[in-house]
């Protein structure tokens, strides 16, 4: 079992995992000292270059709740609701929202000890809270599958329930467009988003895709949709989202990038649709993506400038496409 609760898998590779966590230890070591200096005090951990800087290194994890509270505006919306969360479970409930909610519960983290129901405490009915409340936040959204694993996450991390309802909803409101809603718009603005960046970096792959007719949402919808969660390992997640809750969206698709130009060649070998999707599902493993470090480093090399203005400005562009298509 790794710190987080999850079962380690029966072909786990122990030896290679201990050379790499023996190396990152000492970056962990040096960054903890580091952090410590930053928030000493007490005081509120501000968006500024040096927290920028400090984030994409990676956050220590008895810091880690604190400062995504504070980056991403959640603590402040905290702050500024007193007792919000508890009303919303207090209140009125959806008996179509509690439905969907239970039916996922059994499928969030199997592998997880903390989520059993033999658990103590069991975090299914944690989870169950978070959902719920956020349900009943934002009804324009609901419940939708894939917020399970991130409300999974958030509750792992933070250990606290209403700090996890904030932290989601600093993502579905305001980090994430319109992934959730039931129309899933956000999603797909995003999904062809991707696929113009692979078209301008990275043309071959994308005459690969567009060669054996492959949509891009059967091979990527699940990074997006979970941000990563169940695809890439934990440690790496929790590095990614370090940098999702400070800067933004645009982290998922330097991902993204990273991950298709790292193993271009491989990508380029497939020779049918089932290959392409079976090739996309393997990048997702080994060495690269296991050491966080040398990864969150690849990710903002890799796939060289991506501002926010060019993001903004695909995005548009193609959900306006979107919506012209009905």
């Amino acid at each position: 079992v790794d710190p987080y609760g999850f079962e380690r898998p029966a072909d786990f590779d122990y030896a290679a995992y201990e050379e790499f966590f023996s190396t990152y230890l000492v970056i962990l070591t040096k960054r903890a000292i580091k952090w410590s200096r930053l928030v000493k005090g007490g005081g509120a951990v501000r968006r500024s270059a040096t927290v920028k800087r400090y984030v994409r290194k990676g956050i220590p994890l008895e810091h880690r709740a604190r400062v995504w509270m504070a980056v991403s505006g959640a603590q402040a919306q905290m702050d500024q609701n007193p007792g919000y969360y508890h009303r919303l479970l207090q209140g009125e409930r959806s008996s179509c929202l509690e439905e969907a909610i239970r039916t996922d519960l059994n499928r969030t983290f199997p592998d997880n000890v903390r989520f059993r129901k033999t658990a103590e405490p069991c975090l299914q009915k944690t989870l169950y809270n978070v959902l719920l409340a956020y349900g009943m936040h934002n009804q324009g959204v609901g419940y939708c599958q894939g917020m399970n694993f991130i409300a999974g996450y958030l509750i792992l991390i933070t250990k606290n329930e209403e700090e996890s309802f904030w932290l989601l909803d600093a993502l579905v409101g305001r980090i994430l467009p319109d992934y959730y809603s039931p129309a899933m718009l956000g999603l797909k603005t995003d999904q062809e988003v991707l696929a113009e960046l692979v078209r301008l970096k990275m043309p071959a792959v994308a005459a690969l895709m567009e060669g054996h007719g492959v949509l891009w949402t059967l091979v990527v919808s699940r990074w997006f949709i979970c941000l990563f969660v169940d695809i890439l390992p934990v440690e790496t997640v929790l590095r990614i989202w370090d940098c999702l809750f400070n800067e933004g969206s645009k982290i998922l698709f330097r991902v993204a990038l990273t991950l298709i130009k790292q193993h271009q060649t491989f990508i380029l070998e497939a020779t049918s649709v089932p290959d392409i999707c079976d090739r996309f599902k393997q990048i997702t493993r080994g060495s690269f993506v296991t050491e966080c470090h040398t990864f969150m480093q690849k990710i903002f090399s890799e796939p060289g400038s991506l501002s926010m203005t060019t993001i903004t400005r695909l995005r548009e562009s193609h959900r306006a496409a979107l919506l012209a298509q009905g």
